[in-house]
């Protein structure tokens, strides 16, 4: 099969197009013939200086496509079946071997390249907000990084849910379409201190929630943003900042809290496998939306990570075998 490989970390142009194995198939799971490739922000991550589990390694973990194969003891799936699907690695591939836990199938009417962004996004939203950051309807919420896959989804499911949305980023193009999909207040951080866009927003009292994926000076900055008894959830490190320190003895003051989220920790739980369901059921019906930037051939996978590194896009990036 052909794939998007890579011998060591580093920037974009690491990745190149190769002939490598078929993945086997397992016990269990199935062989999928990928049709769409979500670029996920650990995917840009991992390339840039994560662990290699082979050489050359594929990265990506979320991608959709149909059955090709089924192993031993697969009970509901069968060969054809549109999925959608995550992995540790290897979605920027041809063909994935995943097991069936690890899959969903793709409602009629959803198209296989809407599929291919639902898991982990909302999936993560759902936990920053409701499993671990206990949103209420009336409640106010800040979501760093609104026009990113896991920000799209947590504006909209945080509306839906009767709160009031706040959130950042970088120009007013992307906050006046983040604000035809439930944002109450955006932010440009380019251009303001979004701590005293907060607080001047809030009449100094601050949100009850944040989701924080960018981590770092901003993740510092979203513990000041917080009201008496406020939540911070930090869930990633776009921002790319390492070791770094700062001051959290201003949480007992206020009774805050900072909770870090990570969805693969419990994604084989039945509560996670039946919330991915609903979402990927939601959106099928239209009640919340995936946004799409642009797609590009598996071949140009080097290109898509650069432009998906650039900031320029608005919602998901895939990856076309």
């Amino acid at each position: 099969m052909k794939a998007a490989v890579y011998d060591k970390n580093g920037p974009p142009d690491v990745l190149r197009y190769a002939d490598v194995d078929d993945p086997p198939l397992q016990p269990g799971g199935v062989v999928v013939q990928v049709a769409a490739v979500s670029i996920e922000g650990g995917d840009v991550l991992n390339r840039a200086g994560g662990e290699l589990l082979a050489h050359p390694h594929i990265v990506g973990y979320q991608c959709a496509g149909y059955v090709r194969d089924v192993g031993d003891g697969v009970t509901g799936l069968s060969q054809g079946d549109a999925v959608v699907c995550v992995m540790v690695n290897g979605s920027h591939a041809e063909l994935v071997s995943v097991p069936e836990l690890l899959c969903w199938r793709v409602p009629d009417g959803l198209s296989i390249e809407e599929a291919a962004c639902i898991p982990i996004p909302f999936g993560t939203a759902d936990d920053c907000l409701f499993e671990f950051g206990r949103l209420q309807s009336g409640e106010t919420v800040l979501v760093h990084a609104g026009a990113s896959g896991v920000g799209l989804a947590a504006i909209q499911l945080a509306k839906r849910a009767g709160a009031t949305v706040f959130t950042t980023a970088s120009n007013a193009d992307k906050l006046g379409r983040l604000a035809e999909l439930g944002a109450d207040h955006g932010i440009n951080y380019t251009q303001t201190n979004f701590v005293d866009e907060v607080r001047r927003l809030t009449d100094g009292r601050g949100v009850d929630l944040v989701v924080d994926s960018v981590g770092g000076q901003v993740l510092a900055g979203s513990l000041l943003s917080l009201a008496s008894r406020g939540r911070c959830i930090t869930v990633g490190n776009a921002g790319r900042q390492q070791g770094e320190k700062f001051d959290i003895s201003t949480l007992g003051a206020g009774n805050q809290s900072l909770t870090g989220v990570f969805l693969g920790a419990e994604i084989v739980t039945d509560r996670v496998q039946q919330m991915i369901g609903r979402h990927i059921a939601d959106v099928a019906r239209g009640d919340v939306k995936v946004i799409i930037d642009r797609t590009f051939p598996l071949a140009d996978a080097a290109a898509a990570h650069a432009y998906l590194e650039s900031r320029q896009a608005f919602g998901r990036v895939l990856l076309i075998p």
